[in-house]
């Protein structure tokens, strides 16, 4: 295989300690205003305005600042801001707005909030965090995170010395897990997968055979179950659900996600809408009931099905994925739970027997007719890369923010799906800047190669993977091409 991996570790310090060589200056609120240099690898330089928000260190950049360091070169871009958008069109000319690339002035004390602000690209909308301020001269302006902005303009990035940042305009983005892993990135988050779920091929793995909550990540198992059910005749797609009391509590409680009355009647094929994209929780207890009769002998069935596919760290308390409160004088708090590996498996296994469901999660929005209503699918990378189809986001305090995405690449011969699991992050903003470096990861790796493994090692692909001869002929060819 090819050797590109171990090439790119540059890129390591400009996504995760940029911000530790820049030198910042005190301030009063939680935005703290400092400053760095930038070059580009055709000489253009500048100074850049940057925020640490909230934490020194948690650094932000003005995008009209790199916008007049990109101004001359190939990557060059145009800026429209205004109170609560951006507009950011590659290829296009900056129009100076005044006070780009100077220091910040002695009385700019900024209080503004991180906040998902409306982003375009291309006039293609984008989801990333950013700060957005108004600047002395009556214009906005917003900052955002290096990485997030390397990934936007497929740039790479070094940094050769203190207080200083070098653009490689003519290199693409390119990541590298291992040497996040040894800089400490991963350990705030519980455990992460990358691999491709056709072949079973295992890109990267962090903590990935530990048992964690997995929040409503737990409705792939539900979805699984209803699609069986489906398959084997037992339900369909249009066949009316009543909703049930036990469905409408659900609904009404601090965890309801979409109002549904007892007696109403709802499609599978909604429900299975309402369950995926705003990963609503009484949509997936309307399912196992439809299924199961009762939650009580759906999640039987989902411990049943984990048993068959070898999720051998899984366990399962209800369909949906919120905490579990058990009937005992002090009740123990119990949360469904499966390692990173699990995961992948289910993973695997779904995509290859009902690859239809990507049609659903691969959804920015749709519309539940019997409801009147319009919902909107919760993952973010939907919108920043154009490979991915899914597939199910989650969160519980004690799960954290998880996301396990579904990317299509093609080598030629066949699709693949590739899988990035990311388990516990500390909140949606690192789960999807998380998710989104790996998933680059998970393409570069497919089309690039990845470092052979150390001699002795064992190849790093988990058992009880659905299977087949196709299939493995299929993972012999792609590995020998790739020799």
């Amino acid at each position: 295989m090819k050797k590109n991996i171990k090439k790119i570790s540059v890129f390591l310090f400009s996504t995760i300690f940029i911000c530790f060589i820049f030198p910042a200056k005190a301030a009063a609120g939680y935005e703290i205003p400092g400053t760095c240099q930038v070059q580009t690898d055709t000489g253009a330089s500048g100074t850049v305005k940057t925020l640490d928000y909230g934490y020194e260190n948690n650094t932000y950049f003005s995008l009209r600042d790199m916008a007049m360091v990109f101004k001359d070169t190939d990557k060059s871009f145009a800026l429209e801001i205004t109170k609560n958008s951006v507009s950011l069109n590659t290829g296009s000319a900056y129009a100076p707005v005044g006070g780009e690339n100077a220091f910040w002035e002695d009385d700019i004390n900024p209080d503004i909030s991180l906040r998902r602000n409306e982003f375009k690209v291309n006039e293609e909308t984008v989801y990333y965090y950013t700060l957005i301020m108004k600047l002395p001269s009556g214009y906005y302006d917003c900052f955002m995170m290096a990485a997030d902005l390397a990934m936007v303009l497929d740039v790479n990035i070094s940094v050769p010395g203190a207080g200083f940042l070098q653009v490689h305009t003519q290199e693409s983005f390119c990541i590298s897990p291992d040497f996040l892993e040894q800089a400490g990135y991963f350990y705030g988050v519980n455990s992460v997968l990358i691999g491709d779920a056709t072949t079973g091929e295992i890109y990267y793995g962090y903590q990935s055979d530990v048992p964690c909550p997995i929040a409503s990540t737990s409705k792939l198992m539900t979805c699984l179950l209803v699609m069986d059910a489906i398959a084997e005749g037992r339900l369909t797609l249009t066949e009316q659900v009543t909703v049930s009391d036990a469905v409408q509590l659900l609904s009404s409680s601090a965890d309801g996600v979409i109002a549904l009355e007892a007696g109403t009647q709802i499609p599978v094929q909604e429900l299975l809408l309402g369950a995926l994209l705003p990963s609503s929780n009484e949509c997936a207890l309307c399912l196992a009931e439809a299924v199961a009769g009762s939650e009580e002998v759906f999640v039987q069935m989902m411990n049943e099905k984990a048993q068959e596919l070898g999720l051998s760290q899984a366990v399962f308390y209800n369909c949906h994925g919120l905490p579990f409160y058990t009937e005992d004088s002090v009740p123990s708090k119990l949360q469904n739970r499966m390692s990173a590996e699990d995961m992948f498996r289910l993973v695997s296994y779904l995509l290859k027997v009902y690859p239809q469901i990507t049609d659903i999660t691969s959804m920015e929005t749709a519309r539940l007719e019997s409801l009147n209503l319009e919902v909107r699918n919760t993952n973010p990378l939907l919108h920043n890369m154009p490979e991915v189809t899914g597939l199910k986001t989650g969160t519980t305090n004690r799960a954290g923010a998880c996301l396990v995405t579904s990317l299509v690449a093609d080598d030629g011969v066949m699709e693949h799906d590739l899988a990035v699991i990311v388990l516990g992050t500390e909140d949606s903003v690192e789960r999807g800047r998380v998710s989104g470096l790996l998933a680059r990861y998970a393409l570069q790796v497919f089309y690039t190669g990845m470092e052979e493994p150390e001699a002795g090692a064992a190849p790093r692909i988990p058992g009880n993977l659905p299977t087949n001869a196709e299939v493995a002929v299929e993972q012999v060819l792609r590995m020998a091409k790739k020799r």
